[in-house]
């Protein structure tokens, strides 16, 4: 009789570890104007769960709120112009090039259906953002395509007014960032990040009043805005 026996995965009937993917970050937004809330979010968010990269997806049409001050091209132009020289940083056009409404949903499948399972989709987004996607168009599917990271600052409490978002949370939780590469089956992580009130209503209202937002949004941006006297009252700066 052998002194020693090896088991594996298979000999146990047990399925093999999971293979780690990349993961890539899928930021989408209006980005009107991105500005460095945006940026330091992304890079923290990089940094922290080691994304090989993060796309940045303005939505041309976004159906849950006011249509943007700006065209479509030029928030496109706007977020190139700030994450250049960010080799992890990628632009992504593709819902500049749909018709009708960006929904979200749409956006994961088409990127998750290209990928062909050689990478992972990590859906990037703030807590007030989480707090609403109850509201999003099929927003129960998107687990099928991509995790959701939801960013939240030190000491903030995670939404419980709403009992169905309470329960999508509890029920899909990662309990270790390290699942996110090997977990085939998409959950929800939690990160916290440097705090940054930044706002891009505040940004717009601010110019809007010949006020400027230097240092609040990328120097190569605000040349832009001036350019373009986007926002009005902003040709001065």
């Amino acid at each position: 009789m052998p002194s020693h026996l090896h088991f594996t995965s298979m000999t146990l009937g047990m399925a093999p570890p999971a293979t780690p993917l990349p993961l890539i970050g899928v930021m989408g937004g209006t980005f009107d104007p991105i500005h460095f809330g945006h940026l330091r979010m992304a890079q923290e968010l990089a940094e922290s769960l080691g994304l090989a990269e993060v796309r940045f997806i303005p939505s041309a049409t976004p159906p849950h709120r006011e249509q943007p001050m700006t065209s479509a091209t030029q928030r496109a132009e706007m977020v190139a112009l700030a994450i250049a020289g960010n080799p992890l940083f990628k632009l992504d056009t593709q819902e500049l090039e749909r018709q009708g409404y960006s929904y979200t949903i749409d956006t994961l499948q088409f990127l998750h259906e290209g990928l062909q399972g050689k990478a992972r989709l990590c859906l990037l987004m703030g807590m007030d953002a989480f707090a609403g996607i109850t509201s999003w168009h099929r927003w129960q599917e998107l687990l099928q395509f991509a995790h959701i990271v939801v960013t939240t600052r030190p000491g903030a409490a995670l939404p419980s007014s709403n009992l169905v978002l309470d329960a999508f949370l509890q029920t899909h939780m990662l309990s270790d960032a390290q699942q996110l590469p090997i977990q085939a089956e998409h959950g929800i992580w939690v990160q916290e990040i440097t705090a940054l009130d930044i706002s891009a209503t505040k940004i717009r209202e601010s110019l809007a009043y010949g006020c400027t937002p230097r240092y609040l949004v990328p120097d190569k941006v605000l040349e832009f805005i001036c350019q373009h006297d986007l926002y009005s009252g902003t040709s001065r700066y």
